[in-house]
């Protein structure tokens, strides 16, 4: 399988590239609007067919490039079904399964963060978006955000997952590309809390909104367009 991690270190935002080396059939996780043409470039230099553009949820720190990468190369956009984003081509639900190639993309509703965040899994990869992030985990306090919720979510579905699965999460602040499920079970100091504490944690984190929260969320129920 091709492989790419992208970053913007604007929003500190990891975007991420799978392909199919044979059919060239491609999927782009988590764009960026502001690396919009990088990633086509990116494409046209290796020749790859965007056959998907999906989000693992409706972010509040970047403008996602999703309706860009649509009318740039006809590929199918794909959000949460509980996102709510009408623009969007699917509405992405658990076990629902993307092919490109001989490669099969599956969905984890892994909600917490918002109520629409969703995981990839493709081989032994889960991409979390902001559910899991290496040695921490996304924030509760946007609306509908739900600390309990979370928690199950990391570890009832997440957790599940064969210890030498690959997790790419959607930001890292740290300088760290990856992580493992065996890894973060070790060491994840939040995952190490019962139910009780990680839910008074993450409701007292009192963390300031991202810089582009205004801009970014109508946009992005958008596909990307303000």
């Amino acid at each position: 399988m091709i492989f790419r991690q992208l970053f913007d270190s604007n929003s500190w935002t990891y975007t991420f590239l799978i392909a199919d080396e044979d059919s060239r059939e491609a999927v782009i996780i988590d764009s960026v609007r502001e690396q919009a043409e990088r990633d086509l470039k990116m494409l046209e230099e290796m020749d790859l067919k965007l056959k998907y553009a999906i989000d693992t949820h409706v972010h509040a720190d970047h403008v996602t490039a999703l309706a860009l990468l649509r009318d740039a190369t006809g590929c199918e956009t794909g959000y949460s079904v509980h996102g709510n984003v009408e623009c969007a081509d699917l509405s992405l639900k658990d076990n629902d399964c993307l092919s490109f190639g001989k490669y099969t993309l599956k969905v984890l509703e892994t909600p917490g963060h918002t109520p629409g965040c969703i995981s990839f899994v493709v081989d032994n990869i889960v991409f979390t978006g902001d559910a899991l992030l290496v040695r921490g985990c996304g924030r509760t306090d946007f609306p509908g955000g739900d600390a309990t919720i979370l928690y199950k979510s990391i570890k009832e579905k997440l957790l599940s997952l064969p210890d030498d699965t690959l997790v790419y999460p959607g930001h890292d602040y740290n300088g760290v590309m990856a992580s493992t499920i065996g890894e973060e079970k070790a060491h994840n100091a939040r995952l190490a809390l019962n139910e009780q504490d990680f839910v008074a944690l993450m409701d007292n984190l009192d963390l300031a909104a991202p810089r582009q929260i205004a801009e970014a969320l109508p946009a992005n129920m958008a596909c990307g367009r303000s």
